[in-house]
């Protein structure tokens, strides 16, 4: 059975960047690449009308590390016509779908090296002599279950969503869906009017006023006081520099949680200030009209929740009052955030080998002398490497870190 030198399991930005900077390297890598979705889609239930990137273009797939490369942002826009027209724009953050179609087309110069519809159900140890030789991946497709092996991989699942406690039981109901999720599931609930939105972050913040456009009643639910607006002030931002990983990855673990913790405002539980002044000047025109569709439930903890014929019941505390009210909704869509354990599972197989998880400065796990193989992790580094980890900033770099630690080892 032919063994390959690469298995990438997952196809999202992260893997894409690295086939590009194994491609540009002219890498002699026999590499593919196995995604569980159908096609290529960066969150594509998140594809909402009006919403921007957060971080700049040029933080793209491979400016950073390669300003030349045809696989920019600005080749790809000189590709479709639309370079002068963008410039005109006057701005460095171009339309969340926008930037979708960008990695599409990147993606698909890769037709070849990625098998969609495949979801990676194992990664099992080859031994030989003694020795961990390679890796077994199984995967399941429309077509049966399928095998390969693999003299190295990457991980690069992305996140899980975060479901809290309250709403475990609702796995099975479409009433209660993740935002990750949300454009598909309000298909699945279009007789819904009252809509509760749990969370106050960036997703919650673009999701209340996509309801609102649409023309539903909409309750922001948020234990926090206030909707907090993201730190992208210049002095911060350089946090997502790729210099910084460095200087996290060279400090003590328990420095690292300090040195995350202190810039937790700029990505986590928070969203973007214009955004924040438009849901609150649409809560304050409901007083100025008498008419208040939507509510925002500041300082709302929920206590249960409970599925009836009729929707959802929930019954909230006011943490400020102390006392606690009931709600009742159609749906329920949690923008709770991500969980980044994923691939844990997946290498729960390799546990002898591995240890705690832990990974050198170029994303690679740490293991025993007698495994041969090297695993990478993309997006799962945060506590090692800095919040920059799950985000597109360092992409570019962190691809180039990985594709010479791999061609380094081959």
């Amino acid at each position: 059975m032919h063994i390959h030198d690469l298995i990438g399991i997952g196809f999202g930005p992260s893997n894409l960047a690295l086939a590009i900077a194994l491609t540009e390297q002219n890498s002699a890598l026999d590499a593919v690449y196995l995604e569980k979705q159908s096609q290529f889609a960066w969150h594509p239930n998140m594809l909402l009308d009006g919403t921007q990137m957060q971080i700049s273009f040029l933080k793209d797939l491979v400016t950073l590390r390669n300003p030349s490369s045809a696989f920019s942002f600005l080749n790809y826009l000189h590709q479709q016509q639309r370079l002068q027209d963008f410039i005109n724009l006057k701005t460095f953050y171009p339309s969340r779908y926008e930037f979708n179609n960008y990695l599409t087309w990147a993606a698909r110069q890769f037709a070849g090296q990625c098998h969609f519809g495949e979801e990676v159900t194992a990664i099992e140890p080859v031994i030989l002599d003694d020795k961990v030789s390679h890796l077994r991946i199984s995967s399941t497709s429309k077509a049966g279950v399928q095998q390969r092996l693999a003299r190295n991989i990457i991980v690069s699942v992305g996140g899980s969503p975060n479901i809290p406690d309250a709403f475990a039981q609702f796995k099975n109901d479409a009433r209660v869906f993740h935002s990750s999720t949300y454009l598909s599931s309000l298909e699945k609930v279009k007789h819904a009017k009252r809509i509760a939105i749990i969370g106050a972050g960036q997703s919650a913040a673009e999701i209340f006023v996509d309801l609102h456009g649409k023309g539903y009643q909409v309750d922001l639910i948020t234990r926090a006081r206030a909707m907090k607006p993201a730190d992208d002030s210049p002095f911060i931002n350089e946090i997502f520099n790729a210099d910084y990983t460095d200087y996290v990855f060279n400090h003590a673990p328990q420095d690292r949680a300090s040195l995350i913790g202190e810039f937790l405002n700029t990505n986590y539980a928070v969203a973007d200030r214009a955004l924040i002044e438009q849901i609150y000047a649409l809560l304050y025109q409901q007083k100025v009209v008498g008419d208040q569709r939507h509510q925002f439930l500041r300082r709302h903890d929920i206590r249960a929740a409970q599925a009836t014929a009729q929707g959802i019941q929930l019954q909230l505390a006011d943490l400020d009052l102390g006392s606690e009210l009931g709600a009742h909704y159609d749906a329920v869509v949690l923008a709770t955030g991500y969980q980044r354990q994923a691939h844990q599972q997946l290498l729960a197989p390799l546990a002898p080998w591995l240890g705690t998880h832990e990974v050198d400065r170029n994303y690679q796990l740490i293991s025993s002398a007698d495994f041969a193989p090297k695993i990478f992790l993309q997006g799962s580094c945060e506590a090692s490497h800095g919040l920059s980890d799950t985000l597109l900033s360092i992409t570019a770099i962190r691809s180039q870190e990985i594709s010479q630690a791999l061609t380094s080892s081959n």
